[in-house]
């Protein structure tokens, strides 16, 4: 019994949306703004984000303010002040658009997070970032797992700001990782985020997305190998209200060969004008022979009104891989789903709800933080006692 009932009027997957001819590997990485111009909305990398709200953001200036942060260390971490640190940001990764070359050159507050080579942190590390009366800052984030680090960091965005935000992972050799970030910003809230990963030789690194507040929010996350033998995944859970717009893109670079891959967002809508974007690149150069990646997209309409962007792409420069393949699907409940659960007495509301808890159980329960995947999914249950008065999306559209 399927979940989606595909409806192509709410869900976009066609030639017009797919990337032109341009390789991923050509796109500008640079620390100049100057190499960003202002964008229009014609480029690729933003076509689907409004830009009205973003002038401030995206301004060549100085932001007034910081976000407050809040910290739970256990034994094993260590947080510093990034100018009190010897690391030289300008040799990881580089900006990739306008949004977080502007982090990068202003960030008002700077921040390493070290974790200690074969550490193994026995509870994860907490980390909350607060704003206030939607001011306009900028911050930038490293995360360093020595060789063998074992380690669980959850990054969490609450309150209002416009934010515009640069976090890099460096995950050592032979190292298991988990990052999750959670935006769950107040309704006035703006965030631009780019998150760079690189995966060291034999290491294993999960990257975990949760938005579920904010006005705009954006994240794009790029990953690269440092050597044979590593493993990427990065998970991700959304639920866009009236008005929302949640943008997730995503780009996996394979160059080292036999790594593997692995991306599954799913995505819940309600509301009019809500809006989601899910963008996921995946390059496998030449040299990466032995690659396995697979990439998943899921979005559950829940009215009408709503609209799901999907575009998974793959570039393939080697016939030597394990495997590659992605999939997208998108529509609203199944209809012989919710009538089974309501034939076995359980109202409509009750059977809507299990149905979107099980949807999105899947991805939170990867987490591995309990405290933090009760309070995700007490927030879903939140969003759907909401859910307007609308009809479902209707899927006799679907061709």
């Amino acid at each position: 019994m399927s979940l989606l009932t595909p409806s192509r009027e709410a869900h976009t997957h066609s030639a017009e949306t797919m990337v032109p001819d341009q390789s991923r590997a050509e796109r500008t990485t640079s620390y100049a703004v100057a190499d960003f111009p202002v964008p229009t909305g014609r480029e690729e990398e933003w076509r689907f984000t409004p830009l009205a709200p973003l002038a401030e953001v995206l301004r060549d200036a100085p932001a007034p303010s910081a976000l407050t942060w809040q910290t739970r260390l256990p034994d094993g971490a260590t947080v510093t002040d990034l100018a009190e640190t010897d690391l030289d940001t300008h040799t990881l990764p580089k900006p990739g658009d306008r949004a977080a070359v502007v982090a990068a050159a202003y960030a008002t507050d700077g921040r390493v997070l070290d974790i200690a080579a074969d550490a193994d942190l026995g509870e994860p590390v907490r980390l909350t970032l607060t704003g206030a009366d939607a001011q306009l800052a900028h911050g930038r984030f490293v995360i360093r797992a020595g060789r063998h680090a074992r380690a669980t960091i959850v990054l969490e965005h609450v309150g209002s700001a416009a934010y515009g935000q640069h976090v890099t992972v460096l995950a050592g050799d032979g190292c298991d990782l988990t990052v999750v970030t959670v935006q769950e910003w107040d309704a006035d809230a703006i965030h631009l985020g780019q998150h760079d990963i690189v995966v060291g030789r034999d290491a294993r690194v999960r990257h975990i997305a949760v938005t579920l507040g904010g006005r705009l929010v954006r994240v794009n996350t790029n990953t690269t190998y440092a050597g044979p033998g590593g493993s990427f995944e990065g998970l991700g859970v959304y639920f866009a209200d009236a008005g929302q717009h949640l943008e997730h893109r995503l780009f996996v670079d394979h160059e080292a060969p036999h790594c593997r891959s692995n991306v599954e967002y799913k995505g819940a809508l309600q509301g009019a004008d809500a809006h989601t974007v899910w963008v996921g690149d995946v390059l496998i150069r030449a040299s990466a022979e032995g690659t396995d990646t697979y990439e998943l997209n899921r979005n559950l309409l829940l009215t009408d009104g709503a609209r799901a962007d999907s575009v998974p792409n793959l570039e393939i420069e080697t016939g030597e891989i394990a495997g590659a393949g992605h999939a997208s699907a998108t529509g609203r409940f199944d209809d012989e789903q919710l009538f089974y659960l309501m034939a076995r007495g359980i109202p409509e509301e009750e059977a809507r709800r299990l149905v979107v808890r099980g949807f999105f159980a899947s991805v939170v329960g990867r987490i591995g933080v309990p405290e933090v995947q009760d309070r995700l999914m007490a927030a879903i249950d939140a969003e759907l006692a909401a859910t307007p008065d609308a009809a479902p999306a209707d899927a006799q559209d679907a061709r």
